[in-house]
């Protein structure tokens, strides 16, 4: 496991940072219409839209939702402040009812939301979080919408409490997935191997610590120990020392360590779970074997 160099909440402060402005905004700071044209003229502010200008550095998707005539929200908000998503392909835009005038043309595959769980305008920019969430939830299939929610509560984003309030706003199919929220799940690649070990019918534990090694992903019937790298996070020589000497240290302990591949277990699960059982039908009787023998001998 591994962090960011920016933290979630780092990138979500500097992503809801006011970047974008209306004309009125601009000239409450003492900037006059020449000012602003003169800005423009260097790059320093780019004119978007009617009424809305914004900063140079602002995100390419920020803009390019303000110049439909609506929010980031939704999978592209999400990824922006480093929430897992699986698949983001479209531009996804929170649009107030009642807007007119959208600009969306087609060089850009947009998903417009018109459906709002607040009415607060924080923001010129970028939606509540509470409604990205709730667009997030509308736009996946549910295991790639709980891995996004284990995600954002796993980053303190949102509390439990605030996710109940949300899916209570939401069409009643949706609510399964409130009671399978996992705040412990560290990754995407977590949620959907929790939930293929659910299907599996094993018993496991989550983020366990073990003297010697530290925390693991799962471990399995009390013996196989799963970990979920990415490249993201697994990269470097450096980093596969410590996970070799992690795994040495386990192997001391009695325990067998896996390390599937977060994009097999993201694409496919079915061939990770066929090698999950046929590890568990050979080595399984084993150890089961081996605690019995322990057992015995305490007996004794």
């Amino acid at each position: 496991m591994g962090k960011n160099v920016d933290t979630v909440a780092q990138r979500t402060d500097d992503t809801y940072s006011r970047t974008v402005f209306t004309r009125s905004d601009l000239v409450r700071t003492g900037m006059t219409g020449r000012l602003i044209a003169e800005s423009v003229e260097r790059g320093d502010l780019v004119h978007v839209r009617r009424d809305r200008y914004a900063l140079a550095s602002t995100h390419r998707d920020i803009v390019r939702a303000v110049r439909i005539g609506g929010r980031v929200s939704c999978l592209s908000l999400l990824v922006l402040l480093g929430v897992f998503v699986f698949r983001c392909r479209e531009l996804h835009v929170l649009v107030t009812p009642g807007s007119s005038r959208l600009r969306v043309t087609k060089d850009v595959k947009a998903v417009l939301h018109w459906k709002v769980l607040t009415s607060v305008r924080d923001s010129l920019h970028a939606a509540p979080l509470i409604d990205a969430v709730a667009h997030s939830v509308l736009c996946q299939a549910p295991r790639e919408a709980l891995a996004t929610l284990d995600s954002v509560v796993h980053h303190g984003l949102l509390t439990l409490d605030e996710l109940a309030t949300m899916f209570a706003a939401l069409p009643l199919r949706f609510r399964p997935l409130l009671v399978l929220v996992d705040p412990s799940a560290d990754s995407g690649p977590e949620t959907f191997m929790r939930l293929m070990l659910r299907t599996m019918g094993v018993a496991y534990e989550t983020q366990v610590y073990l003297d010697g090694v530290g925390y693991v992903d799962f471990v399995v019937d009390g013996w196989l120990i799963i970990e979920c790298d990415s490249k993201e996070f697994h990269e470097g020589w450096e980093k596969q020392v410590q996970d070799r000497g992690r795994d040495l240290a386990a192997a001391r302990l009695g325990y067998v360590t896996v390390r599937p591949l977060a994009k097999d277990i993201l694409n496919d699960q079915a061939s990770v779970r066929r090698a999950l059982e046929q590890i568990i039908a050979v080595l399984g009787p084993r150890f089961s074997d081996v605690r019995r023998s322990r057992l015995s001998t305490v007996a004794r």
